[in-house]
């Protein structure tokens, strides 16, 4: 399916890997309030970019601080990652895969993030956490299959899904020290 915008808006993502006590690898995901474009969504800390912002790099690290509280000096960027576009709302997403250090307690702001989750790499890469339904925007006319990943009572989906499932079988080989 062709994107219906003619001209796509940038935007950018933090997908934030790290390791707690326990050893394992996560990768931490928000829960978007019901405002907004992608409202109710699953997906990465990110968003538009600023005039302010001087390269999507940037957009992702103000973003990850506005919404999760990540500060620059907590983010190692790992890997630039293949830009992504949205199928109905107009984004063109540039992802960066961060080694980050995790706060005690995440931070959610206001209005835009309504929860946060740490998922284990190794629960997504479960055959169990992938599934494929109909779904039927309306921009698209007809429902079409989406693939996703469970993740607890929400399906990350949509350009989240696609930036991860490339990446997932990578981290799981420890492509990069996390």
């Amino acid at each position: 399916m062709a994107n219906p915008y003619p001209a796509l808006r940038e935007s950018a993502v933090l997908v934030p890997a790290f390791r707690r006590a326990d050893g394992e690898l996560r990768l931490l995901l928000v829960h978007r309030g019901e405002q907004g474009v992608h409202g109710g969504q699953l997906g990465f800390p990110g968003g538009k970019r600023e005039a302010e912002d001087a390269s999507p790099l940037e957009t992702a690290i103000r973003e990850a601080r506005e919404e999760v509280g990540l500060e620059r000096e907590q983010i190692k960027i790992l890997a630039d990652l293949p830009a992504v576009e949205t199928l109905t709302t107009g984004f063109r997403i540039v992802p960066f895969l961060a080694r980050v250090t995790p706060p005690a307690r995440w931070l959610c702001q206001d209005g835009e993030i309504a929860e946060v989750f740490e998922v284990k790499v190794q629960e997504l890469a479960r055959s169990e956490a992938t599934g494929e339904d109909a779904a039927n925007l309306s921009a698209w006319g007809e429902p079409l299959p989406i693939s996703f990943y469970q993740v607890g009572p929400y399906r990350l989906w949509g350009a989240s899904f696609r930036i991860l499932e490339p990446l997932l079988p990578r981290l799981l080989a420890g492509e990069w020290e996390v």
